[in-house]
């Protein structure tokens, strides 16, 4: 069983569509989304739109909820989230609000014999931070009663395995931080007879698109260059 894990699209809808194509080249058996969808980026509706016709299992993201609440509820009150936050409401359809508003917070499936949660933040809040070598996400996986943990909100991908349990972080399709713009995402590989194993994709994709999208529509020049860059 190969897993493609996918999340924090952020209305990216080229980087979103490259990674698309990367997973059917790599033949996957199913796709999960760990959810924000929105936020940031100028295609929320093109995004939702393609996880919707595509029957992506998704779960819901931190800036998914605030969209839909219209609240600084689960993201940080700042600069960019005070442009981002009314424009993301503003332009979302109504039929794409109510997708996200009813899309669940977690997700458990088992394969062979393996127990598999999927979060966005952790599996306490929906935008808590899982760093990899944090004291909260060990103390979380020493809690955990799956055996593998699969998160997002980061947007730093990742793998670490805590004694017989598994961390994978996907990091993010549409805005990563990884200091490149490239997206990331995971394939998890459940095989009887060879076990376990997770490999972080990067890829390419044409970013001068979206700056050129974000700049015609007077997007803010730090967030722009945050989508550049790979940085925060």
């Amino acid at each position: 069983m190969k897993i493609a894990v996918i999340s924090d699209i952020h209305g990216n809808l080229y980087a979103l569509m490259k990674v698309l194509e990367d997973i059917e080249d790599n033949k996957v058996d199913t796709i999960v989304c760990l959810g924000d969808l929105v936020g940031y980026g100028p295609h929320p509706n093109e995004v939702v739109a393609m996880i919707r016709r595509r029957k992506i299992l998704c779960i819901k993201g931190n800036y998914d909820a605030a969209v839909c609440e219209n609240e600084f509820n689960f993201i940080r009150e700042n600069t960019i989230n005070s442009f981002t936050l009314p424009w993301t409401v503003e332009e979302l359809r109504a039929e794409n609000r109510h997708y996200l508003d009813n899309l669940p917070t977690s997700l458990n499936l088992n394969f062979d014999g393996n127990n598999i949660l999927f979060v966005h933040g952790s599996p306490n809040k929906i935008n808590e931070y899982m760093l990899k070598d944090s004291e909260e996400t060990e103390t979380i996986m020493k809690e955990l009663n799956y055996d593998i943990l699969v998160s997002a909100h980061t947007h730093l991908p990742c793998a670490k395995q805590f004694d017989n349990k598994l961390f994978i972080n996907d990091g993010s399709v549409g805005k990563p931080k990884i200091g490149r713009p490239n997206p990331t995402y995971a394939i998890l590989n459940i095989d009887k007879d060879s076990g376990t194993s997770v490999k972080i994709h990067e890829v390419e994709y044409e970013v001068k698109r979206i700056i050129k999208d974000m700049k015609m529509l007077n997007f803010p020049e730090r967030l722009i260059s945050s989508f550049e860059t790979g940085t925060e």
